[in-house]
């Protein structure tokens, strides 16, 4: 059960709590791909859809265990491995990562995220807290936020507690003030309360609960939040 006098601060998970990123990400891997058509012709041509550089990217994950805490330098790799083997010039890879972080940043809200956090910013310091290379400052959500918190910077990943440690540290609380909303089971709420947080699931597809320990707080949506903390 959540105890709202103990919290301080609230961390937010990014991707399929603020915004759905399988869309995000398909249009971002359709983007790269016609963008590999005009300038990587070869490229584009050997892996002829977003799926098959999809798949290069896996096998690099596979490969290279040592990038799993940071998806753009996995993502930035998958592309230049793409481009050496299809013979065109790996130099490109950068300018082909551009242009999908750029259209991976380009995000639907769902409609509930944006009214939620600002009635969160205004009574709680926040801090996200992702796995991936989604960046608040660049998708306008910077105002909200006291601190960003991201995998790829601090070199450990959810569900590590120490990157929830890190999330308490950034906005000034001990993680047993913290309150951890996300939409993942494992990484973000048994991982949170693992790290001596309360935990709330962004449960949206009304799925059953499938762990111990239970969350504090269940939510179908980011209102219900606000009318939790109201």
């Amino acid at each position: 059960m959540l105890k709202i006098e103990r919290i301080k601060a609230i961390s937010l998970d990014l991707d399929d709590t603020l915004w759905p990123i399988w869309p995000t990400i398909e249009r971002a891997e359709r983007v790269l791909h016609d963008w590999l058509a005009v300038n990587a012709p070869a490229t584009a041509a050997r892996y002829a859809s977003p799926q098959a550089l999809r798949e290069v990217r896996e096998a690099v994950g596979r490969q290279r265990p040592e990038l799993a805490h940071d998806l753009t330098a996995l993502r930035r790799e998958s592309i230049r491995i793409a481009l050496c083997s299809a013979g065109d010039d790996p130099g490109l890879a950068g300018a082909a990562f551009d242009v999908f972080i750029a259209e991976r940043h380009n995000v639907s809200f769902y409609p509930d995220a944006l009214p939620a956090l600002e009635f969160l910013a205004a009574r709680y310091p926040l801090v996200s807290l992702s796995n991936g290379n989604a960046e608040p400052a660049r998708l306008g959500l910077g105002p909200f936020f006291v601190a960003s918190v991201a995998s790829r910077e601090v070199g450990i990943s959810k569900p590590d507690p120490r990157i929830f440690h890190v999330a308490a540290q950034a906005v000034g609380v001990q993680p047993e003030e913290v309150l951890h909303v996300g939409d993942d089971a494992l990484l973000d709420v048994i991982a949170a309360c693992a790290a001596g947080m309360q935990a709330a699931w962004v449960n949206r597809g009304d799925a059953p609960w499938p762990h111990e320990p239970t969350p504090h707080l269940e939510l179908a949506d980011l209102s219900e939040l606000v009318a939790a903390l109201g």
